[in-house]
């Protein structure tokens, strides 16, 4: 009787131990999966993934890291001749004996040029200070015969140097791309020997389609040729000149009824020698129909004058949007535009002097109902004109940067306790800048 008792409890166990050790097989073949699974992912074959991913991912790539990710394999290499990663480029070219900056290799520029010059949409040229690096872009823009860009950018990242190309060379290869780039909507040529004649070019192969002109700082361009432009392209939404270009018949043409409504215009008022430069008188008719026309139009005015040179300006009512004084500038000026300035939104006074600006600024707040951002450099206000100055503002003050110095403590508020005023008045926590964040 014992022995089948025994004999079935060691069938039991063996049963048990069965299990177990069919757990532990268990077990061990799905750690044995898992590590496959982990060591297949490790070693995944990036070259399988999908081009368009591996197109947006070297869209994010400096052109050097690009053209090494190229050569890692063909599928690489094929997203790297795709003609959409080559519809918006920027040349970089500076030298390395004079700048610091990161260069485009010479070598890649000639494949560019090479294979997909015709492909390039939207160009920009980003040049130090050399003439070398200028005579670069020169060459570059020569060789876009079989391309039709549809942005341009000339743009001098220190000193203009395109300003010191001869004249003829630079024009020539300019207009290499007026004449073959018929879709041409935007053009930023800055600091350029540009003329006349080159923009009569660009209009008539580009007069449809052309909407931004940035042209500021264009000695060889006159009110004539800039005339010319807004005649021909009734596109224009957005034109940067400098002040001697900017004429009554210029506005009027801007404001006729083939023209589009322009929703920027900006203006560099910029005196090298002060006193050698005269400055004409825009007559308020103009001004007029000029809003009248385009009513929603930011107009920003850049002021590079010394005090002696302001005679000319606010001295009637103009539609300035957004006001920066570069240089000094006196009370009376800030006064004037506290009366003349109505639809300002943005005021910037690097300098003022040491004479305090408390009866200019309230007078800015009652006049200038649209205001919403301020910046205060080397000024002078008290205390208590400045918390009335932000109480009459109000909450639409979205930035206001003041710094500590232009602050002086009177006898009701000190600076301690201006940054508890302010705060409470603008509905948010405010602190005077220790240094311009404009």
């Amino acid at each position: 009787m014992i022995r089948p008792r025994l004999q079935a409890e060691r069938m039991k166990r063996g049963g048990r131990d069965s299990d177990h050790n069919s757990s532990e097989e268990g077990t061990a073949e799905k750690s044995k999966k898992l590590r496959t699974t982990n060591e297949h992912s490790q070693t995944c074959d990036w070259g399988n993934l999908l081009q368009d991913i591996i197109l947006q991912v070297f869209k994010y790539l400096p052109l050097l890291d690009r053209a090494h990710a190229s050569q890692v394999c063909r599928s690489w290499n094929q997203v790297f001749h795709m003609p959409d990663l080559w519809r918006c480029f920027e040349f970089e070219l500076n030298q390395p004996a004079t700048s610091y900056l990161k260069a485009t290799h010479p070598e890649l520029i000639k494949q560019i040029i090479k294979r997909h010059s015709n492909h390039l949409q939207y160009v920009s040229f980003k040049v130090d200070s050399s003439k070398e690096s200028a005579e670069a872009a020169c060459d570059i823009l020569s060789q876009l015969v079989n391309c039709s860009l549809k942005t341009l950018g000339l743009i001098s990242t220190a000193r203009p140097s395109f300003m010191d190309l001869p004249k003829s060379h630079f024009i020539s290869a300019l207009t290499v791309v007026f004449v073959n780039s018929k879709s041409l909507s935007s053009l930023k040529i800055d600091d350029t020997p540009v003329d006349d004649p080159s923009l009569k070019v660009l209009v008539a192969n580009n007069s449809d389609t052309l909407k931004l002109l940035k042209m500021s700082s264009c000695p060889h361009v006159s009110p004539a040729g800039i005339l010319c432009v807004a005649d021909q392209c009734h596109g224009l939404r957005e034109l940067a000149l400098n002040y001697h270009l900017l004429s009554d018949e210029l506005l009027l043409a801007l404001s006729s009824e083939k023209h589009v409504r322009l929703e920027h215009l900006r203006i560099d008022v910029v005196s090298e020698n002060p006193g050698q430069t005269h400055f004409h008188t825009i007559q308020k008719s103009s001004w007029d129909a000029f809003i009248r026309h385009s009513p929603k139009v930011n107009l920003v005015m850049y002021f590079f004058l010394y005090e002696e040179e302001f005679d000319p300006f606010f001295r009637y009512e103009i539609p300035a949007t957004h006001l920066y004084f570069g240089r000094s500038v006196s009370k009376d000026v800030l006064g004037r535009v506290g009366m003349t300035c109505p639809r300002l939104v943005e005021l910037v006074v690097c300098a003022n002097g040491l004479r305090p600006l408390d009866e200019e600024l309230i007078r800015i707040a009652e006049r200038c109902k649209n205001l919403s951002a301020i910046g205060l450099g080397e000024c002078e206000v008290s205390c208590s004109a400045f918390v009335e100055f932000v109480k009459m503002c109000g909450g639409r003050l979205s930035q206001l940067s003041i710094m500590e110095e232009v602050l002086i403590p009177d006898q009701k508020y000190s600076l301690e306790q201006i940054h508890w005023e302010v705060s409470k008045h603008l509905g948010r926590v405010w602190f005077p800048d220790m240094m311009p964040t404009w």
